[in-house]
């Protein structure tokens, strides 16, 4: 992460200068429930990554235990 904002030649001082400004454009009360969003779409993108990941191997799963109980 430091890399990246050394590469993007974003030092201490850009970065507190946003920060302020943020504050001020939003105010203090309103950014808690601005990252408490953010939180819940991170949160919600997570969880859809992983259920994207099970799915296919509750359907494999399934295919392996229908091949082994044939229907007679």
């Amino acid at each position: 992460m430091n890399l990246f904002i050394i590469a993007m030649g974003l030092n201490p001082e850009v970065l507190i200068l946003i920060l302020v400004v943020v504050v001020l454009m939003f105010g203090g009360t309103k950014i808690p429930e601005l990252m408490k969003g953010l939180g819940k779409g991170i949160k919600e993108f997570k969880d859809a990554s992983k259920s994207d990941d099970e799915e296919p191997k509750k359907e494999a799963e399934k295919i392996e235990r229908k091949n082994e109980h044939p229907a007679v």
